[in-house]
């Protein structure tokens, strides 16, 4: 996706085929691999639910300023924001907004232990860089935990949420009701919104159309985030199907579908993580160098420092996933976590 598509998609009449009182609005983003985030604004009798925010800077609110203008809104018309979890890209305008406008945002009860552990003065990753000394990775492990923060993750709007959201909730958006479906594993407090009436399913970063999304990028993340994951995503094989609405990449027809690709690629990689064991290879780090990345089968070495460290830490997850299953043990006393294949049993 490219910033030059913006003007178009701003359009009511768009290909999206989504209801009337439904509108995309993707935002720019200041980052170098992701460079949009949808928002979606739900025209309620009340005025203007948005769901996700966008970035707190200058070039994002000039696009959703000049969005909500076409739709004949202003940015005090917004009676609420409902976040799907904690990210920037997704929350920063809304607290930008409460403290400007009064504007009331919502977000998942479990988003609270990240959002109260940020430090400005800290690294960007300081959770993730002890995380790769566990699982081997340790020259990575100093490269990441000496990255600073980038000039346009400073001063970002942070803070508490006027609404802290249990699962099941229903929120009141003008006659619209949307349903807080808790889905934790990407963030541990993150929420997908169900409109049940429209058959949608605004999934922010939970499921997305052509990204697997990451479980390694929290500040305070919960012990197990792949089991919580995996959990999350067969939800929606037991949900009426929906249209995806994610937060990143184009509407689509069936989240059900997605679930279970997802589900799948999981299934395999769990697989896989326990044969690598299976075949000498101890530490998440060297799982992680036999396993191939993205669509382009890239290896662990070609994805980049932050990238790479993604990757790690999920092969950690599935790891310590396998030790819960009862697959794997964890083996040593030191500071880097070895597997072998588990002999209970056998």
């Amino acid at each position: 996706m490219s910033n030059n598509q913006l003007t178009s998609d701003l359009d009511v009449d768009s290909d999206d085929e989504l209801p009337s009182h439904v509108v995309r609005i993707p935002l720019p983003l200041p980052l170098r691999d992701l460079r949009e985030v949808n928002v979606y604004a739900i025209l309620g009798e009340d005025g203007v639910t948005l769901v996700d925010s966008g970035w707190a800077d200058d070039a994002s609110e000039t696009v959703l300023v000049e969005a909500l203008a076409r739709l004949g809104f202003a940015p005090h018309d917004v009676a609420r924001v409902v976040v799907t979890h904690h990210h920037w890209d997704h929350y920063s305008r809304a607290i930008d907004w409460q403290r400007r406008y009064g504007t009331t945002v919502m977000i998942g009860r479990e988003e609270r232990h990240s959002i109260e552990a940020f430090d400005e003065r800290t690294c960007t990753y300081p959770v993730q860089a002890q995380q790769l000394i566990a699982a081997g990775a340790t020259e990575l492990a100093e490269t990441i935990a000496a990255f600073p923060l980038e000039t346009y993750e400073r001063n970002v709007p942070y803070g508490p949420a006027d609404v802290w959201l249990e699962d099941g909730i229903h929120i009141d958006c003008g006659g619209v009701d949307p349903v807080a479906r808790s889905t934790p594993g990407h963030t541990r407090g993150h929420i997908v919104y169900e409109d049940r009436r429209s058959r949608l399913a605004f999934t922010g970063d939970h499921i997305l159309p052509r990204i697997t999304p990451s479980i390694a990028l929290e500040r305070q993340p919960e012990e197990l985030p792949l089991r919580s994951y995996l959990a999350s995503l067969k939800l929606f094989l037991d949900l009426p199907d929906a249209t995806m609405l994610p937060a990143h990449g184009a509407v689509t027809e069936s989240v059900k579908a997605r679930a279970e690709q997802l589900l799948e690629h999981h299934r395999d990689r769990l697989e896989q993580a326990r044969e690598l064991v299976a075949a000498g290879n101890s530490t998440a780090y060297q799982v992680a160098r036999q396993m191939r990345w993205t669509r382009h089968e890239r290896t662990i070495d070609e994805l980049g420092a932050v990238h790479g460290m993604t990757a790690i830490l999920e092969v950690l997850a599935h790891l310590e996933l396998l030790v819960t299953q009862g697959a794997l043990e964890r083996t040593g006393s030191g500071t880097v976590n070895d597997y072998v294949v588990s002999q209970k049993g056998h």
